[in-house]
């Protein structure tokens, strides 16, 4: 598969956050970061966090953050300074107040930079799992953390456990014989307005490509020829890796909703869509956070 040309990269997917993985391994690494002046926090409570400005992420003082969160080491800044996650479940009311409110990634991952961003998508991905995941899948013990927050090991069996991340694939299809047409489908909990790329997990022993093939098929009827890998970005809803494609039908008459988890198909013109990005027409499409938002404007662009 080829990558994406860098104007397309989804904007949960841009590089700068420096992980700084390799220190996960330094002893009491968090309770050290939490002491330091240096040390930035970003608090996730459920799937929000707090916000400095409607495009900037707000970083708490590790001394300010309130009791009961799960701690977890994000990496470094650009002036050296640990930054950490304080996670916390979700809570009705907001656990402080900040200067421009509090909201989740889905709805501010696209106006933020490119480091907030990434901070903000790999707190969100590996909380939940912190949150969810305390007990071993073995045998049930309750395990302690490690890494700096991101393994568990089981004090029973001594089984170690990592963080899981769920491969999904994502696929927006062309016409078999317009090049200005692209076909969407309606997920059948959404409105009836609201239409987007066809999804699905990548089942054991698939690989990306079979998935496409297979998912698009049982969603929306139809056989695809030409595959086309377009990007990838995490999607932690709730722990979704997801793998994006653009693909060509063979018969755009086949097009036919499963009526189970797609409850309509629809082959829109290039106009159409232009009309929906900016926001006209009775057609809603995915948020500027997602992947299939990228596939769907990059289609539109003519960038494939």
């Amino acid at each position: 598969m080829t990558a994406p040309d860098s104007t397309s990269i989804p904007p949960l997917a841009r590089p700068g956050l420096d992980r700084a993985a390799a220190e996960r391994l330094t002893p009491d690494l968090i309770e050290v970061s939490r002491a330091d002046a240096a040390t930035r926090v970003l608090v996730i409570v459920g799937d929000a966090a707090p916000l400095a400005a409607p495009d900037a992420l707000f970083w708490s003082v590790a001394a300010e953050v309130p009791a009961g969160a799960e701690w977890a080491f994000l990496g470094r800044g650009e002036d050296g300074g640990a930054l950490l996650a304080a996670v916390f479940a979700a809570q009705e009311e907001e656990l402080f107040a900040a200067p421009a409110g509090w909201a989740g990634l889905r709805a501010v991952g696209a106006a933020l930079s490119p480091a907030d961003a990434g901070a903000f998508v790999e707190a969100l991905s590996l909380g939940r799992w912190l949150l969810d995941a305390p007990f071993c899948p073995a045998c049930g013990t309750l395990t302690n953390l490690g890494d700096s927050g991101w393994s568990r090991k089981c004090p029973h069996c001594g089984r170690q456990h990592f963080p899981r991340t769920d491969p999904a694939v994502i696929v927006a299809i062309t016409s078999a014989v317009d090049p200005d047409l692209l076909l969407l489908g309606s997920n059948a909990l959404w409105g009836a307005d609201r239409f987007s790329c066809f999804a699905g997990f990548v089942e054991a022993g698939e690989s990306l490509e079979a998935a496409v093939r297979r998912e698009v098929a049982e969603e929306s009827g139809v056989d695809v020829g030409v595959v086309s890998y377009q990007g990838s970005q995490a999607w932690p809803y709730p722990r979704s890796l997801m793998v994006g494609f653009l693909a060509s039908a063979l018969d755009d008459a086949a097009a036919e909703a499963d009526g189970e988890e797609i409850a309509a198909v629809r082959w829109f013109t290039r106009d159409e869509i232009g009309t929906a990005l900016a926001g006209g027409g009775d057609v809603v499409l995915p948020g500027p956070a997602s992947i299939a938002h990228r596939l769907i404007a990059d289609w539109h662009a003519e960038r494939p």
